[in-house]
């Protein structure tokens, strides 16, 4: 049974930006925060108190899961998470409800055309 994941959506920024960079692979906190760095070319940072609160909630909600720490890091404290499947279908419904926000927009910023007579 597929989950409904209307309820999810629109995410928050932090919220998109996080599992965007969980979407490609398992990352600890700091690596999520530069992750996000780079995928918004600087323009969205995130700080610990964000991250790890917005962490706390998408793991309530089932959106990501923690992995713990991962066999051969150099630190042992660093917790990895992960995306979860249904942090990946809610990820693929923002995506899809952003991309017809974007279409309308292009739609609605085109110059009028003349009308015919």
């Amino acid at each position: 049974m597929k989950e409904d994941v209307s309820e999810f959506v629109p995410l928050s920024t932090a919220t998109l930006h996080i599992l965007l960079s969980l979407a490609g692979e398992d990352r600890h906190g700091y690596g999520i925060m530069q992750e996000v760095a780079c995928q918004s070319e600087g323009q969205y940072k995130l700080g610990p108190g964000t991250l790890y609160d917005n962490l706390q909630k998408l793991i309530e909600r089932r959106l990501v899961q923690p992995v713990g720490e991962r066999a051969g890091d150099e630190d042992p404290r660093r917790r990895y998470y992960r995306i979860s499947p249904l942090g990946k279908a809610v990820l693929s419904a923002e995506v899809e409800r952003l991309e017809a926000v974007v279409h309308e927009a292009k739609m609605r910023l085109q110059p009028a055309r003349p009308r015919r007579a």
